[in-house]
């Protein structure tokens, strides 16, 4: 997510280093590939068994940062943890800088990789939150828990900030601007989910959003000046009571999104996608010019999802990943020669998402 200016040199090398080693790689070696995934090459896992998510990358590239539920590491619901970016085995726990209390989400390191910051309900209450039965007509839903407030912590796992301390109901889904800066979040304060961006102490927020409908799920082009995220828009009034419902309920369905960019100051809004069915987790190739995500849009049964890629104009809808189940939440590394996403691949037949990194090949 750096600026071009200072991405030429380092891909540059990276492009040369990766000519050089094309000669010896082996794609049967590459075991945890599909043969149709020609921009992936030396996948390597990270986590095995349980529901693991939301890996994003620490600023120097060594670090990946996630949510897991892991109960063989003492959870009862999705708390935060860090890894090294390395192929790890089977048994390998990692090490948890969350308070272990209340329900957790989307974290994502500041600058220095020695702080972090997510979404925790813990202030509200310690226990973990209930888990919402599925919505009308048996659909899935996904809980809005207005305990959610956003934190800033330290790899010990202790708490140095509340960045949304005067905030009523749902703030989470924090992500950093690449110069470190600036935070995008949802949050439910005017009533609606909308996106909005603050300082790193949650000073100046700004709205950037005000349409009815989700907004969500934001990250920053590398030169920082857009935002890429996913969206409902319900239109109809049985579409716009259906939303405002389940809302009123702490509840958002999922099923039918949209991927849209917008200028950070909240001009310029531009739906990119227009496929149908659920289109989520976008993130910005290193150029700006893309972005992959992850969709079911080919899917009749809900399933799969898999990772796409779209020219930022909405154009050139190319296939990546090719799961016969779920791949999703891709994040480039900051020097763009990696990718992190999560997956059911190879996961032996259970439910078990876990997350993966690969080189990226162009």
């Amino acid at each position: 997510m750096k600026k071009l200016l200072f991405l030429f040199i380092p891909l540059f090398i990276a492009n040369c280093a990766q000519e050089s080693a094309d000669s010896t790689y082996n794609p049967e070696n590459d075991t945890l590939r599909y043969d149709q995934e020609k921009h992936f090459r030396n996948i390597q896992q990270l986590t095995f068994g349980a529901n693991n998510a939301e890996a994003y990358w620490g600023f120097d590239d060594s670090k990946i940062i996630f949510q897991s539920d892991n109960p063989e590491w003492d959870v009862n619901c999705d708390q935060i943890f860090y890894m090294k970016a390395k192929a790890n085995q089977p048994g390998f726990e990692p090490e948890m800088i969350s308070t272990g209390l209340g329900r957790t989400t989307c974290a994502f390191f500041l600058p220095g990789d020695t702080t972090f910051v997510y979404g925790s309900t813990h202030l509200a209450d310690e226990a973990c939150p209930a888990v919402p039965e599925r919505g009308p007509n048996g659909a899935y839903v996904w809980p809005i828990y207005d305990g959610y407030d956003i934190f800033k912590a330290n790899l010990d796992g202790e708490i140095i900030a509340n960045l949304t301390p005067d905030s009523p109901g749902y703030d989470a889904e924090a992500t950093l601007s690449p110069d470190g800066t600036k935070i995008v979040f949802t949050s439910m304060r005017t009533g609606d989910l909308e996106l909005f961006i603050m300082d790193t102490d949650g000073s100046n927020v700004v709205q950037i959003t005000d349409d009815l409908g989700y907004d969500g799920g934001a990250f920053f082009s590398p030169d920082g000046q857009k935002l890429v995220f996913r969206a409902s828009r319900p239109e109809t009034e049985e579409e716009i009571e259906k939303y405002t419902s389940l809302l009123e309920q702490g509840l958002v369905e999922p099923t039918d999104m949209e991927l849209y960019t917008v200028n950070i100051d909240g001009t310029d809004l531009k739906q990119i996608t227009d496929l149908g069915n659920a289109n989520w987790a976008p993130y910005f190739h290193p150029s700006g010019e893309k972005i992959v995500f992850s969709s079911n849009h080919a899917s009749e049964r809900g399933f799969p999802f898999n990772i796409y890629m779209i020219n930022a104009d909405g154009s050139n809808l190319q296939q990546i990943s090719f799961d016969n189940t779920f791949d999703s939440f891709p994040m480039f590394s900051y020097d763009g020669t990696k990718i992190v996403f999560a997956s059911n691949r190879f996961n032996g037949g259970d439910r078990s998402t876990n997350v993966f990194i690969a080189d990226w090949v162009d």
